[in-house]
């Protein structure tokens, strides 16, 4: 059952993907990421409000655990506030398989943290999943995203490393608390996190940075991830479920957006970007067989 769930959040992400780089062609990031963290909290008030209508907070009544979800919802912020810049003014065939390579560094974030033992066929898989970001930062290169000098490049990075951060925090929180009550509440943390600095940003001399133009894609992003989060956390609190391969097959939504890239948006050097993509995949299916 949590294979399924992984899959239907997969498909899910990749369209939450197109919906984003729609969004934020000559939009103002900021915004569009203040409305994002708005409608994905609206989807999930009622968890809340059926939890306080009871006389319940939810995450156990705890201030504890109210804590832990705040330290989510930052860590996940700064993820999508990197990840909205680098898929603004990067190519998504770009993008798409950075962003793949999280459950690379998921897996050694588990070596690390959990003290895991990784088998010669997972190591292969990591080996190769860094092999195709060398790639992926050659073919950058070739279209004027070279690393050193790239900050959309770099962005695109810490997007997929907080990424992968908030997966591995994902298995701890789950086992501890309801996958809706952890959406929930992070999602309305968000809403206060980034109008604070939205606020705060527009009482500078900078202000929050360019123009704004209204599109109904944007509430699909917050409806798309909302749906793709759902299904990949009921399927981590799943008790057999490993997030190891959760975080994989969740990653196969760069099919999605990466052919999207190919056929509506005509992005170039699609030859080489193929090779590295099968690379990856490659890395991806190593992990899977050695998991």
């Amino acid at each position: 059952m949590w294979v399924l769930l992984a899959l239907a959040s997969a498909v899910c992400l990749g369209v939450y993907d197109i919906f984003k780089k729609i969004s934020l062609r000559d939009n103002n990031v900021l915004t569009v990421l203040l409305l994002n963290t708005l409608f994905g909290s609206l989807f999930m008030c009622p968890v809340i409000i059926n939890g306080l209508m009871h006389g319940y907070l939810g995450l156990g009544d705890t201030l504890d655990g109210h804590l832990l979800i705040l330290a989510k919802s930052f860590i996940v912020l700064g993820s999508w506030l990197a990840g909205y810049f680098a898929i603004k003014h990067l190519p998504l065939t770009i993008a798409g398989p950075i962003n793949a390579s999280r459950p690379v560094m998921v897996l050694i974030g588990a070596l690390l943290i959990f003290g895991e033992r990784l088998n010669l066929i997972q190591w292969g898989g990591i080996l190769l999943g860094f092999a195709s970001l060398f790639l992926i930062s050659r073919v950058g290169a070739r279209e004027g995203f070279a690393l050193r000098d790239s900050r959309w490049l770099w962005c695109c990075f810490a997007a997929a490393v907080l990424g992968a951060v908030s997966a591995l925090y994902d298995k701890y929180l789950l086992r501890r608390f309801d996958p809706l009550e952890v959406q929930a509440w992070y999602s309305l943390y968000q809403v206060f996190i980034m109008g604070a600095a939205v606020l705060i940003l527009k009482r500078t001399t900078h202000g929050a940075g360019g123009r704004f133009e209204w599109r109904w894609s944007i509430p699909c992003i917050a409806l798309f991830l909302t749906t793709a989060d759902i299904a990949y956390f009921y399927a981590l609190s799943q008790p057999d479920s490993m997030i190891s391969i959760v975080s994989m097959i969740r990653r196969g939504s760069v099919l999605v957006s990466f052919f999207y890239g190919v056929f509506a948006l005509h992005e170039k050097h699609i030859r080489a970007k193929l090779v590295d993509l099968c690379i990856l995949a490659a890395s991806l299916g190593l992990l899977v067989i050695g998991s």
